[in-house]
């Protein structure tokens, strides 16, 4: 501890030894005074044009502050204005917000209607051409039946034309012959009638007689 202490008081000495020194070499004290350099015109004219601008603003801000502040008086109406606007507004747009929404309701209820009855329409479309199809296919087969139909009985008119023809002509030939047959008996009766009559004593047979010309009544 004494020996730190003894280190200290020689370090000020030697110091303070120093000091006197300096002092010695020099007893007087310098001061230095700054000259201003001669200003040029660009730097004349740039520090007129601040001055102006300073004092431009310095305007704009005197002039500024009253209009800032007639603005605030202005904001805090047109505030209260819009206040009181959408506090009679606000209703209006909640009942707006319900209306849009049973509109939309409404809509999406008649969209679903409409796409139910456009599928209803779709079905009875198919189904009606299901049906004339069926129709067309019944009708087809029908004409087809009755062409054949139609076949038929041709075929079976020709057919009875043709039967019928072949009776009628069989009875015409039936007939033909039976009144053939009719003459040629009634022309033997006579013949055999008047070889009986004219029998008077005549030796001729009866073959030899029929033999001879023969002479046929007139009303035969």
């Amino acid at each position: 501890m004494a020996q730190t202490t003894e280190t200290m008081i020689d370090a000020m000495t030697h110091a303070g030894s120093l000091l006197l020194q300096a002092a010695a070499t020099l007893p007087d004290t310098l001061f230095t005074k700054p000259v201003a350099p001669v200003r040029g015109w660009f730097e004349q004219v740039t520090g007129i044009a601040s001055g102006l601008v300073s004092i431009t603003l310095l305007v704009l801000t005197v002039a500024l502050v009253p209009a800032a502040w007639n603005f605030r008086k202005s904001y805090k109406k047109v505030s209260e204005l819009l206040d009181k606007i959408y506090a009679d507004v606000n209703p209006l747009m909640k009942h707006a917000s319900t209306v849009a929404d049973n509109m939309d309701y409404i809509t999406t209820s008649v969209r679903v209607d409409m796409q139910r009855v456009n599928q209803t329409i779709a079905v009875a479309n198919q189904k009606l051409r299901e049906a004339v199809d069926l129709t067309e296919s019944r009708l087809q087969e029908f004409n087809a039946l009755l062409k054949v139909v139609q076949q038929e009985a041709e075929d079976t008119f020709v057919t009875t034309a043709s039967v019928v023809r072949g009776v009628r002509k069989g009875m015409e030939t039936l007939e033909v012959e039976t009144r053939g047959n009719d003459a040629a008996r009634l022309t033997r009766a006579t013949d055999d009638d008047w070889i009986e009559g004219d029998d008077d004593g005549d030796d001729s047979t009866a073959a030899d007689r029929r033999a001879g010309p023969r002479i046929r009544s007139r009303e035969l």
